[in-house]
């Protein structure tokens, strides 16, 4: 049982795998029409999957002791390109790689706002979601482009379709965590980006580019938040310019619920996939659940305090390596 004691702690992401077990569990016993059926995970599959894209993506900047704020704006972008050259020009996969590229676009100049000329990506982040949200407004019109016609096309089916129930989009994104996972913790530059976050200084002094890395970081951010748009956009065979919207907090969010560290320096995968998950499904749980709706957010947010504090308790017990520690003993 000492052994078990010991390792259990230092399974990544175990404190927010038993925050999700247990809401699960909760959701099952008061809403049981609902959670012990089938048809609530496929949909939690089909909706999850752009945030999930996100949120991978957030964890590396994150953990770079860096911020993106500029992604919003960038599925609103990018989503635009994909739309208007499959409606204009009846393109199909060259619109996929025009909105990608639309997404390194946007990410390059934050690299370079940030590692070049020195603006803190906060404020460089924030000013390109403005900006790259109003030249979207601007070259669409503030008009939606129905995009139906997609569901016809091979792309359609490879990036979001179904094979039986399950939708295609949850295996591109899960596909996707598994790569990240590997390029943060077997890979040099998620080893470099893990030293920039935890001192840049000391980073530049053992010979690594810092700046180089930073925006590389950028792009890579950039293009996952094309390729969301993408996902999304495809999904609702449709784009509105506002589309990005109501993703920056629920993409943040699942990333600091999971356990990566806002200093840098740290960063969990795993805790950001399950985060994802628990984003997706609290507020249909409760809804399900019957809770009235006014008092949704405030169980969300007790929800998140309580994710957080969890993770918070298991790192005394990572750290000392005693279940006492997670009760304030010892």
């Amino acid at each position: 049982m000492s052994a078990l004691s010991k390792a259990l702690p230092r399974i990544e992401g175990v404190a927010i795998i038993s925050v999700f077990v247990a809401i699960v569990l909760v959701f099952m016993v008061l809403a049981p029409n609902v959670f012990l059926g089938i048809r609530i995970y496929m949909s939690f599959l089909t909706s999850v999957p752009p945030v999930l894209v996100l949120a991978l993506g957030l964890t590396m900047v994150i953990a770079a002791g860096e911020i993106d704020l500029s992604f919003p704006s960038v599925i609103a972008f990018s989503g635009f390109i994909f739309a208007f050259l499959f409606k204009t020009y009846e393109l199909t996969w060259l619109a996929v790689i025009g909105a990608l590229a639309g997404g390194a676009l946007v990410g390059f100049v934050n690299g370079v706002l940030v590692a070049r000329i020195g603006v803190p990506s906060i404020i460089a982040t924030l000013a390109t979601q403005f900006f790259w949200g109003g030249i979207t407004t601007v070259v669409s019109g503030g008009l939606s482009y129905n995009i139906r016609a997609v569901k016809d096309e091979a792309i359609w089916h490879v990036f979001v379709g179904r094979i039986g129930l399950l939708p295609v989009q949850a295996l591109w994104a899960s596909a996707l965590a598994i790569l990240i996972w590997f390029i943060l913790n077997r890979h040099r530059f998620g080893e470099h980006l893990l030293f920039i976050g935890d001192n840049a200084n000391v980073a530049r002094v053992v010979g690594i580019n810092v700046d180089r890395e930073r925006i590389k970081l950028f792009v890579l951010m950039g293009v996952l938040a094309a390729f969301a748009a993408v996902l999304l956009t495809l999904e609702n065979k449709n784009f509105f310019n506002t589309q990005g919207q109501g993703f920056l907090l629920i993409a943040l969010a699942s990333v600091f619920i999971g356990g990566t560290s806002i200093f840098g320096g740290q960063a969990t995968v795993v805790g950001s996939f399950f985060g994802a998950f628990i984003i997706g499904m609290i507020e249909a749980g409760l809804v399900a659940s019957g809770i009235q709706g006014f008092w949704v957010r405030a169980v969300v947010g007790l929800v998140f305090l309580g994710a957080v504090i969890f993770h918070l308790r298991m790192e005394r017990v990572n750290a000392s390596g005693s279940f006492a520690k997670f009760f304030g003993r010892g």
